[in-house]
């Protein structure tokens, strides 16, 4: 059975999410401590965390920045109360796989683990092939045609976004949620911008504009 670990020390909210995926059919455990959260985590039977910031000990920034340091590709799902871009960006660039708000529903924290699980299961490894372009998850390494190229965090969590899904469509306020943790700013074309970087590394070939819906990885 999956079995969750959540880092947090607010006790009304760790019994509430452990009860409801325990409902869920998951199996949950709790810690309180940041260091107590690393070593827990670091154990192979862990399938996902579910990291709060304001841990003692060890805030969860920290706590995630040790937890890649030492290779472990756990997928983890930050929640907080703080709801700034700044805060979000610097989760997601310690590599957190996703970013909740607090406070959250239920039903919406549960969507996010579903699909990280899905995720996981679905590379059964660390890399990524799709065609001439691979992307070793774990070494944060892209090549093409076994050529290195360089991509900033951003452009990496894009990527592995469409290699992830391809030949789906996937639209611009779907990408900006799940690379940038930010709800959709119909003003903003920090995604197309974004777009624009990868084509220029891994060839225009590779993603086609579906006009009015998004991007698709071919």
């Amino acid at each position: 059975m999956t079995l969750i670990l959540i880092a947090e020390d607010e006790s009304r909210i760790s019994s509430f999410v452990r009860r409801g995926l325990e409902s869920a059919g998951y199996q949950a455990v709790v810690v309180e401590d940041g260091e107590e959260a690393l070593e827990r985590a670091l154990l192979d039977d862990i399938d996902l965390v579910l990291l709060d910031v304001g841990l003692p000990s060890l805030d969860g920034f920290e706590v995630l920045r040790r937890l890649r340091g030492q290779g472990s590709a756990v997928p983890v799902i930050m929640l907080t109360a703080r709801s700034s871009t700044r805060d979000t960006v610097d989760g997601l660039d310690a590599g957190a796989n996703d970013y909740v708000a607090k406070p959250f529903k239920f039903e919406e924290l549960l969507a996010r683990v579903r699909s990280r699980l899905r995720e996981t299961v679905s590379t059964s490894g660390i890399a990524i092939t799709r065609g001439d372009v691979t992307l070793d998850v774990l070494a944060r390494r892209a090549t093409v045609d076994g050529r290195d190229i360089d991509l900033s965090a951003r452009e990496f969590a894009l990527a592995e976004q469409f290699l992830r899904n391809p030949g789906q469509v996937l639209s611009r306020e779907q990408l900006l949620s799940r690379v940038w943790g930010m709800d959709f700013d119909p003003g903003s074309n920090v995604v197309d911008v974004y777009v624009r970087y990868l084509r220029g590394k891994f060839g225009a070939q590779h993603i086609t504009t579906v006009r009015g819906a998004g991007y698709r990885w071919d």
